[in-house]
């Protein structure tokens, strides 16, 4: 199934790498301060879409990776592949089809552009900068992000982030549509400050190249 702009919007919009630990996220200052350590993020995630009308969820996998201060590549391998990069204040998506990676120029890329520099914003630790969202610390290693605008209310009724004891590491993200529909995005082996070839933010390379 080719991914929607509206999926993008559920699934990037939420694919926060996470700069902390539970022993760093007893404030916001403290979230900020052990962000400001990371330059850079690569890991893989699975994601998977519950939904009533589904015995089992949908289930894609991929991977991300980051570098600051602001670019970024989310990429989907399975079940289609779809790749969407940001480098230099631009932002592309390639979309597969019949066996090849496609630019995609459709309207919808400028929301993503939107989206994807709120991404950034919140790999440095930012949660409680975006209007959007309110945020709140909730204890336990768990961030709460619930929407204040109306049109994105009627999306998403909150969005709940598990951080993980290593520190730079997140476990789960969790973007509730209502409480019987929901994306999860499981994050594993995420790896902090490794060397991105810059390349990796400005090309489409085969998979596994």
């Amino acid at each position: 199934m080719r991914p929607t702009t509206s999926s993008f919007v559920l699934t990037i919009s939420f694919f926060v790498a996470a700069i902390f630990s539970l022993g760093w996220t007893s404030s916001w200052d403290s979230i900020q301060a052990a962000a400001d350590a990371v330059t850079s993020v690569r890991a893989d995630f699975t994601q998977e879409k519950h939904l009533p009308i589904l015995k089992k969820p949908l289930v894609s996998t991929g991977s991300f990776a980051y570098a600051d201060p602001g670019s970024l590549r989310w990429e989907y391998v399975q079940p289609v592949r779809s790749i969407l990069l940001m480098h230099d204040g631009e932002t592309r998506r390639f979309l597969e089809s019949e066996g090849k990676l496609v630019p995609d120029r459709s309207a919808g890329l400028q929301a993503m552009s939107v989206v994807m520099d709120q991404i950034t914003a919140w790999l440095k630790g930012r949660f409680d900068d975006n209007p959007m969202f309110a945020a709140e610390l909730a204890g336990g290693g768990k961030i709460v992000l619930t929407p204040t605008a109306e049109g994105m209310a009627k999306m998403i009724r909150r969005i709940e982030l598990q951080l993980a004891a290593e520190p730079g590491a997140i476990d789960t993200v969790t973007i509730y549509e209502d409480e019987t529909a929901f994306t999860r995005l499981v994050f594993e082996d995420l790896h902090l400050n490794p060397q991105l070839e810059e390349s990796l933010f400005q090309e489409v390379a085969p998979h596994g190249a």
